[in-house]
């Protein structure tokens, strides 16, 4: 029984050094939600409100806030967002390295808050929002994530990469359409910036094929169903 349970420790311990940045960012993460639970509501307000990426905070100390803005949780719980690491995050930092991951998630954070915030500049200065709208709270992962789901996109095979595709533009463009906010607006460009991230992918050996998953036999009957087509190819090269 001890040894079972040393093996599995020195495998999950494996599982987290293949990506280091995708478990440190969830240990800070768990941090910051227990600190902001010990908190007064107002005190956590205040909180949030110093690492705020809105407009007024963008344009006074618009590095602190990018960066602190990305170690809160806007909704969700940290075990929904445990579970989405592991599921996006994870498996694009070990494929992409640390560092072009990290370069992912500044670009799609980053990027994606300074296009959502210019679109509510825009709706404040056209009077289709308040003045006070200056000052609204933006802040969490929720960008970065979507910045990574996309760029996956290049690391499954055909044809569940264009099937994943759609599905993910759907997703965030429904979503879009009908909230119509500058959060939602932010989402979908995250979306897009992601998917620019392909010259990060061509160096990177490797594919995903979700059939994998499944059992050998089953695998084969499924690929074999499908017009040839249709059936999934791994990349030739790089």
């Amino acid at each position: 029984m001890g040894h079972r349970v040393g093996r599995l420790l020195r495998g999950y311990w494996a599982y987290i050094c293949s990506a280091p940045g995708t478990h440190i960012w969830l240990l800070i993460l768990f941090a910051t939600t227990v600190a902001l639970r010990h908190v007064s509501p107002h005190a956590e307000h205040r909180i949030l409100e110093h690492r705020s990426t809105n407009l007024h905070a963008l344009g006074t100390d618009p590095i602190r806030v990018l960066i602190t803005s990305a170690f809160y949780i806007a909704g969700g719980g940290w075990f929904f967002y445990f579970v989405l690491y592991n599921i996006f995050q994870a498996p694009a930092e070990r494929w992409l390295g640390t560092a072009r991951w990290l370069l992912v998630v500044v670009i799609a954070h980053v990027g994606a808050t300074y296009l959502s915030e210019g679109v509510l500049y825009w709706a404040i200065k056209h009077g289709h929002a308040p003045e006070r709208a200056r000052f609204t709270l933006d802040y969490g992962v929720s960008y970065a994530l979507a910045g990574v789901e996309a760029v996956l996109v290049y690391l499954l095979v055909r044809p569940w990469r264009y099937l994943y595709l759609v599905g993910l533009l759907l997703f965030y463009g429904i979503a879009m359409l009908r909230a119509r906010d500058f959060t939602s607006v932010g989402h979908f460009s995250a979306v897009l910036l992601g998917l620019a991230c392909y010259p990060l992918t061509r160096a990177r050996p490797g594919s995903f094929d979700p059939l994998d998953l499944l059992s050998a036999g089953f695998r084969a009957r499924l690929r074999a169903r499908l017009p040839a087509r249709f059936r999934p190819r791994r990349p030739a090269g790089p």
